[in-house]
């Protein structure tokens, strides 16, 4: 059975993979692993710091790169950042891993480095309607609330999936049946992307190991 030290040992394979494939550059996690204060159900922040004019060759390559260290399920790119000239926020899972264990990869240009905030809220880095899905976006949202009751954060889960329900225009949400809420979120997600039927019955099965039938 996976457990904490397999996640930290993903975490350092994945720094020394990516610093092998742009030897000038640098990671560091950051998030709850960075602060010591990881718990299960945490996923793995990673900042990679690349130079400048290496910034699109380590984004063309970071896929091949991580499916090196693990096989890589999947790979979104955070709409906030898609266009962004110095900054991509990549979600990636990997095979066979939980769900609570996505990668947040947070990739940045020497440049801006020191600017945790650079293209926050800036509409020419945002994505355009049809260059990010908008289902597998709610499906995140799902494993979201399912950590958030988990770690007793009852209004987090509740936003967050009433954020998903609105993400994808469906007429529903939370109730407070945080399993069946989740479960409902799922299913309308696999209902407007198919693509995702499977990703949403993990989900599904997630928010039943770890929800039960608890309530508000």
């Amino acid at each position: 059975m996976v457990g904490e030290t397999d996640r930290a040992a993903l975490a350092a394979e994945v720094c020394v993979a990516l610093t092998r494939c742009c030897p000038d550059s640098r990671t560091e996690p950051v998030g709850s692993m960075g602060s010591g204060t990881a718990d299960s159900f945490s996923d793995i922040d990673i900042a990679w710091v690349v130079p400048d004019a290496r910034f699109p060759d380590c984004l063309a390559r970071v896929v091949g790169v991580l499916g090196e260290v693990r096989p890589v399920e999947s790979v979104r790119v955070d709409p906030d950042f898609y266009r962004s000239d110095r900054r991509r926020l990549l979600f990636v899972r990997f095979v066979g891993l939980p769900l609570f264990w996505r990668l947040d990869l947070d990739v940045r240009t020497a440049s801006i480095a020191g600017d945790p905030r650079y293209d926050e809220g800036n509409p020419a880095a945002r994505a355009r309607e049809g260059e990010w899905s908008r289902p597998a976006s709610a499906l995140a949202n799902a494993v979201g609330a399912v950590k958030a009751v988990a770690r007793k954060r009852d209004d987090d889960a509740r936003g967050l999936l009433d954020r998903g329900f609105a993400r994808i225009g469906a007429d529903d949400r939370a109730t407070g049946a945080w399993a069946d809420d989740v479960t409902r979120l799922a299913h309308a997600a696999a209902l407007r992307d198919p693509s995702l039927t499977d990703l949403a019955a993990q989900v599904t099965a997630l928010a039943a190991r770890h929800l039960g039938d608890s309530r508000t």
